[in-house]
């Protein structure tokens, strides 16, 4: 793919101060798009935005503090960059979160957090942002999902109902936006190397990667090559598309 493909563009990053988001941040900038960083942790966020700056001068990095799964704080986030922008080309819904436990022991309060950010904070996102790109009749919305959506996951009902709503969402929005021009996709990734996995026991790592075709954990930028992708005029009649980036665990 050419270099500066999305150059003068606006990416908006939703969960973009660390991990697989930040990443994402980092490619979309090393393609030229100017960015938006998106994060509930204040100090994440301003360190993340004093580092990618650094790293691309001549591009705009600008930042608010957002919980998506309150629609006014991401209605008046997105407002503001609207405000100072005028523009959002690019969405990647990337926020989320675990709160891991079987079933029965789950509790309904674990239960309702992870639906109203993973689930939830999408809906809020796109719909502020959709209406915008309606009247431009032009954008790209990629939504990160897992794999843990599609095939599930022992002690993880609630992440596997959100990942799995986030991937009948996309369907179903890319059918609603295709005639304004707007692509809507999914990303799935597997178990990826982030501060979550590294944080386990090396005997907890050796059997992830024991159900791994390709035989490694993937990395954040495994994801955000694949993001760059569906955000870029190579993906332009791809719509309602999910992509699995899990090294072939989900290999029927």
């Amino acid at each position: 793919m050419t270099a500066q493909m999305l150059n003068g563009q606006v990416a908006v990053v939703t969960g973009a101060s660390r991990g697989i988001g930040k990443s994402i941040a980092i490619r979309l900038g090393a393609e030229g798009a100017n960015l938006v960083l998106l994060d509930i942790d204040q100090g994440s966020l301003d360190r993340t935005q004093a580092e990618l700056q650094e790293r691309f001068p001549s591009l705009k990095v600008s930042k608010g503090v957002c919980n998506v799964a309150n629609l006014k704080s991401v209605t008046e986030a997105i407002d503001r960059v609207i405000a100072d922008s005028g523009r959002i080309d690019v969405l990647v819904n990337n926020a989320g979160i675990t709160r891991d436990g079987l079933l029965l022991r789950l509790g309904e309060e674990e239960w309702d957090l992870v639906l109203s950010v993973n689930l939830k904070g999408v809906f809020n996102v796109s719909k502020a942002v959709s209406k915008h790109m309606l009247k431009a009749r032009s954008g790209r919305i990629i939504n990160v999902a897992s794999i843990v959506g599609m095939i599930g996951n022992a002690g993880q009902t609630n992440y596997a109902a959100s990942k799995g709503g986030v991937i009948a969402f996309t369907f179903s929005l890319a059918r609603e936006l295709a005639s304004r021009g707007i692509t809507v996709n999914a990303v799935a990734p597997g178990f990826i190397d982030t501060d979550m996995t590294q944080a386990l026991p090396e005997d907890a790592r050796k059997a992830l990667q024991s159900r791994i075709p390709l035989g490694r954990l993937g990395k954040p930028e495994d994801v955000a090559e694949v993001v760059v992708f569906l955000s870029s005029p190579a993906a332009g009649y791809i719509t309602g598309e999910v992509i699995r980036v899990d090294g072939g665990m989900a290999i029927g």
